[in-house]
């Protein structure tokens, strides 16, 4: 029998890898890599989306 997996609703913009190392391009004096850790501005590192609220427009 199939195995069914939870529906995690995943952020759009950052596909569910909400947070990432950059590499500047410069090296450390002991040689390893300078890095930037960068989270997604959309869901602020949680890597879900929240639910989407009902706007009313009107009176």
């Amino acid at each position: 029998m199939p195995q069914h997996a939870p529906n995690t609703p995943v952020c759009r913009d950052c596909d569910g890898f909400p947070t990432v190392a950059i590499t500047t391009g410069t090296r450390n004096p002991d040689g390893t890599r300078t890095t930037l850790t960068v989270t997604c501005p959309t869901c602020k590192g949680t890597g879900r989306r929240t639910a989407a609220t009902l706007i009313r427009a009107g009176r």
